[in-house]
């Protein structure tokens, strides 16, 4: 039986959790995710170990990271564009991009597992503060990246010159990390 609470995308293990808001005269109330749930449908234990906290500030981009971990993330507040691109070369969903759109209007969570790289890119005059749980612990030495502005991604970012670290402005295409199956693919 199908949770109604996950929700798959086109990338194979890539999950959007959306729970309802229950709202009153004092505010609202809502449950991101429950372990049990996603466990099921992911088929492995998600033990988080490591939860950080991001600002970034208007136009800021902050991508597209691929760091060795599963990881569940919630922006909650701002309007955030993320971009998610799947680096599994021996999977047929490789170099597929998925993007959203999370802002007060519809607010969620996603489920990112090993092998995707993520980004998230500030849309609108207001900061995103983005919540997240990896299910290994940052120590810096895990800086895989993919360029943000890679043609053979073709992303459609919502904004013009955006804010980006140097380390951002320097990550690989992906055809510098997977020359082969760039051109297998795009020969076929």
């Amino acid at each position: 039986m199908e949770n109604k609470y996950i929700k798959k995308t086109s990338i194979p293990g890539l999950l959007i959790l959306e729970r309802p808001v229950f709202e009153d005269e004092r505010g609202f109330f809502k449950e991101i995710f429950h372990m049990d749930e996603l466990e099921k449908e992911i088929g492995f234990e998600f033990k988080p170990v490591q939860m950080n906290h991001s600002r970034s500030l208007p136009s800021v981009l902050r991508g597209l990271h691929a760091e060795q971990w599963n990881k569940m993330i919630y922006p909650v507040t701002g309007t955030a564009f993320l971009a998610i691109v799947d680096l599994r070369p021996d999977l047929p969903s490789f170099a597929k991009v998925e993007t959203f759109t999370i802002d007060d209007g519809q607010r969620f969570g996603l489920f990112i597992p090993n092998g995707l790289a993520n980004s998230v890119c500030v849309v609108g005059d207001e900061p995103v503060d983005y919540i997240y749980l990896t299910d290994a612990y940052w120590d810096g030495s895990d800086q895989r990246a993919i360029a943000w502005d890679d043609p053979d991604l073709n992303i459609a970012w919502p904004i013009k010159n955006p804010i980006i670290s140097e380390r951002d402005k320097n990550n690989p295409r992906l055809r510098d990390l997977f020359k082969q199956v760039v051109d297998e693919r795009a020969a076929h």
